[in-house]
């Protein structure tokens, strides 16, 4: 039988967040830190823009409180984005003291004896009111996953499990049959069921403390931003679990990524609209002064639905994105990755314009939890873009998720490492994984049949605009394969693929659902049929839960 493996802290899920997290809560417990693919893997690798916080001279903490609850729309939770807005100069000095190095103005030294900046280069960015964006040029996300990975690997109290993918969470009251577990609302989390992907079998993770930092779910939609592993896994896990979950109606379109037919989920970072870029169609007319008095700086919301129409009234395949005006020696020393990426592909962007096209990039809501990171299940914890905090409300302002998830990560150590101090709860004799019936699969295409419908159907009728005739659509379809997979995995021995489009289509449910119940339009979430946004009825927050199954 396979041995269980116990912890003090078991982390799922290897971005910012869950590295953060691992590395405040080392020195007080042992951690095992378990992601599906390689450690460096997440979307915070891939976060060109940066890290909203307050540090230039003629900004302030009330100024950027009130562009969070603008582009909230009404939906964000006021003493959350305080909280958060506030305590973002003392995470990101915390990431310096790590080794992070973020770009500073020109002559600027570190001070030798904090370790400091005295001045960093400060970018803006749709609906900022200032230059609040901290960056390392335009991959601020690789440096600070590549410093927080060598500090986590070299650190002798968190072992690191790669290749192993989460496959459900262990509550006190998990019954096991052949896989599908039942759970009572009044559990606490103990751990969960781990697939090796080397070996092909599921283990047994326990801990006092679970925390998911499984990132986002932007492969539910046929096209995304992110990598291939952002598939929804600790927002379906969680809500499988019996953990409320809320707003999975407002998913964030990013209005820029690069179109070309050998690009894959490659991101033009809203930077560049920052320093000057500007969005035009094939003739060169530059249509965002139709539809925002910000042009080209609106909110992701308003720019990826003026994309959206433009395409559909002109027929094309997308839209560009022009910075050429700027000097060359300026854009390759702001963007290097940008332009030696774009030259790959043949695009030169001191030259011309960029083709681009909106594409799933980050989803606001989530597990619900408080301003802790704990969920409504006892010693389970959601930090990241996995959870639902408060902060983000209707729409997301940039690079506020990064902020997000180091003051969540800090907040939920701190708690967590209380939670160890209290007396332990009867920890129960978990019962090992059941594959007892199944057998390998000899129906491989059930599972690539239903990956394509899936996300095709989420892109054609949850997108970018709805309508209550597509979402109804969805719902059947949703409805049908969902029976599909769930007949599919009681039958056959899971492995990532299964529990990766097991998990897809709980999140795609979860989102079709909830858009279906938001009679209105706001922030990210836009129905033809209810065009205007109603406070009276709708200013709160969407919130599901799974029906106790006995």
């Amino acid at each position: 039988m396979e041995e269980e493996i116990r912890s003090d802290f078991l982390i799922i899920g290897s971005g910012i967040a869950g590295l953060s997290f691992a590395l405040k809560v080392a020195d007080f417990g042992e951690v095992v830190l378990v992601t599906k693919k390689e450690v460096v893997e997440s979307n915070t690798n891939l976060a060109q823009g940066g890290i909203a916080s307050v540090f230039g001279d003629t900004d302030s903490f009330d100024l950027h409180i009130q562009d969070t609850l603008t582009a909230g729309a009404g939906l964000c939770h006021p003493d959350v984005v305080a909280m958060v807005v506030k305590e973002g100069p003392k995470r990101i000095r915390e990431l310096i003291e790590l080794g992070v190095s973020f770009s500073l103005l020109k002559g600027e030294k570190t001070d030798g004896s904090a370790g400091v900046p005295v001045s960093f280069h400060l970018g803006q960015e749709g609906g900022h009111s200032r230059k609040r964006i901290v960056h390392a040029h335009d991959m601020t996300g690789q440096e600070v996953e590549q410093t927080l990975v060598r500090r986590v690997k070299n650190h002798p109290r968190i072992r690191l499990y790669e290749n192993h993918i989460a496959v459900d969470l262990i509550t006190v009251s998990t019954r096991m049959k052949r896989g599908i577990i039942t759970t009572t609302h009044e559990d606490f989390c103990c751990g969960a069921y781990v697939l090796d992907r080397e070996s092909t079998r599921v283990k047994t993770f326990s801990a006092k403390v679970t925390i998911l930092a499984t990132g986002g779910a932007g492969k539910v939609y046929l096209y995304t931003s992110n990598p291939d592993i952002a598939t929804g896994d600790g927002i379906a896990m969680g809500y499988r679990a019996g953990a409320t979950v809320a707003n999975l109606e407002f998913v964030q379109f990013h209005p820029t990524c690069l179109f070309h037919p050998e690009a894959k989920n490659f991101l033009i970072s809203e930077a560049v609209r920052g320093e000057g870029g500007v969005i035009v169609d094939a003739t060169g007319r530059a249509f965002m002064r139709d539809y925002d008095p910000q042009k080209d700086l609106a909110c992701r919301d308003v720019v990826a639905r003026a994309i959206d129409t433009e395409l559909k009234k002109t027929g094309q395949d997308c839209v560009f994105l022009d910075i050429s005006h700027r000097s060359a020696d300026f854009i390759r020393e702001r963007f290097p990755n940008l332009y030696e990426k774009c030259l790959e592909f043949g695009i030169d962007m001191t030259r011309q314009p960029i083709p681009v096209v909106p594409a799933a990039h980050y989803i606001c809501g989530g597990i619900v939890t408080d301003m802790e990171g704990r969920t409504d299940i006892q010693r389970l914890y959601a930090v990241g873009e996995t959870a639902c905090t408060g902060l983000h409300g209707a729409n997301r302002l940039a690079s506020n998720s990064l902020l997000e998830a180091l003051v969540y990560a800090h907040n939920a150590s701190c708690r967590a490492v209380q939670d160890l101090k209290e007396p332990d709860q009867p920890f129960p004799e978990l019962p090992p994984w059941d594959p007892v019936g199944t057998t390998d699969s000899d129906e491989r295409i059930v599972v690539s049949q239903n990956w394509d419908e899936i996300r095709r159907l989420m892109w054609n009728y949850v997108g970018i605009v709805r309508s209550d005739k597509r979402l109804a659509r969805a719902r059947r379809r949703i409805e049908l394969i969902a029976n599909e997979i769930q007949e599919y995995y009681w039958d056959f021995k899971v492995d990532a693929d299964l529990i990766e489009l097991r998990n897809i289509a709980t999140v795609a449910e979860l989102i079709i659902r909830s858009a279906m119940h938001r009679k209105e339009s706001r922030g990210l979430h836009y129905n033809i049929a209810y065009p205007f946004q109603d406070d009276q009825r709708w200013k709160k927050d969407t919130l599901l839960r799974r029906p106790f199954l006995g």
